[in-house]
């Protein structure tokens, strides 16, 4: 364990750091997926096989969707940094980044919330149109709860893969783990604080991965 590793420790810094990743990877998941939920809920519900299709509007946001999935996350993250100076008042830093953290995974998460509300059974949809139920309410009362379970695997999924993106808040002088990898461990060739990163981070995706595994699991009505 080198000297650099045991000053970070000693003075918080890994710690800032772990506290500083959760944070920037938890709210940004919260904003993006209330952005994102009615964005997949609207694909869904207006594709040809939808209970409300509307080609023209389905064609459209799928093709704004598609285009932001399509930008590497390293040029997206440059290319919105004027937006988030304007946004958020601020280039570098935490709020710069989780407005691109918000942006780049809020239409991922549309496309997930799509696929999630699409497997909910047919059957379930068209009795409740059956007994008159208009579309906001199946909506809401169908379509949600029934997809509830795999809606909460897919907001892991996407939490994790957040925390991915949340590692090169360093490049643009955004704190966390991220951070101190670059900063401390490889341009000062300290190899051991870029694997004590990367095992926190390791960690943190387990903790992630267990705790909303369990979540989908209590609210999966299959399961008794």
């Amino acid at each position: 364990m080198s000297d650099m590793l045991i000053k970070l420790w000693n003075e918080g810094v890994l710690v800032l750091g772990i506290w500083e990743t959760i944070y920037m990877v938890f709210i940004s998941t919260a904003i993006a997926y209330v952005l994102g939920l009615p964005v997949g809920i609207l694909l869904s519900v207006t594709s040809d096989d939808g209970i409300c299709p509307i080609k023209a509007v389905n064609k459209v946001v799928g093709i704004a969707v598609n285009i932001l999935r399509s930008i590497p996350f390293v040029i997206l993250m440059v290319a919105l940094l004027p937006a988030a100076k304007l946004f958020v008042g601020t280039s570098m830093g935490n709020r710069a980044m989780i407005f691109t953290l918000v942006v780049a995974a809020a239409p991922y998460i549309a496309r997930m919330v799509e696929s999630s509300i699409k497997e909910v059974d047919k059957g379930v949809i068209e009795a409740a149109q059956a007994m008159g139920t208009s579309s906001f309410g199946i909506i809401r009362k169908v379509l949600i709860p029934e997809a509830a379970p795999s809606l909460i695997v897919g907001a892991v999924i996407s939490t994790v893969t957040i925390l991915g993106y949340s590692a090169m808040a360093g490049t643009i002088a955004g704190g966390g783990l991220g951070k101190i990898a670059i900063i401390f461990g490889y341009q000062r060739s300290e190899y051991d604080i870029i694997w004590i990163c990367m095992l926190l981070t390791i960690v943190i995706v387990e903790i992630i991965q267990e705790v909303g595994m369990r979540i989908a699991l209590k609210t999966d009505k299959r399961i008794k």
